[in-house]
């Protein structure tokens, strides 16, 4: 069994900055059900949800190290969050993903398998 990590992508315009808060506790409610469902399957190893500050980028370009505040302009995407799941193949990654909520939102999985070497 392979270990693959989901990324969220995030779209911060994706929700109404008026939504309440208890329209945000169902929708955590929503990404823990998803979650808890795999943990019971045994397929859960981990994820967490990432702030909405966008982070940091760095680079190096002769021997100088770049840092570049997040969200980043050149990708127009920002990481909402992860889950690392095991899962036999991408195909078997792709099924026990297609209920997961975030796609509900008009959003994207990325999903990328770990190399365990």
């Amino acid at each position: 069994m392979s270990t693959f990590m989901l990324v969220l992508q995030d779209d911060p315009k994706a929700f109404a900055s008026d939504i309440s808060p208890a329209e945000i506790q169902a929708i955590v409610a929503q990404y823990k059900a998803w979650g808890e469902r795999l943990a019971a399957q045994g397929r859960m190893r981990g994820g967490e949800k990432l702030k909405d500050e966008g982070g940091r980028q760095l680079s190096k370009s002769r021997g100088q190290v770049r840092v570049v505040d997040g969200p980043f302009a050149e990708a127009k995407e920002v990481f909402g969050g992860y889950f690392l799941i095991s899962a036999d193949s991408y195909e078997q990654a792709v099924e026990l993903c297609r209920d997961h909520p975030h796609l509900d939102y008009g959003l994207r999985i990325d999903i990328r398998q770990v190399d365990e070497v």
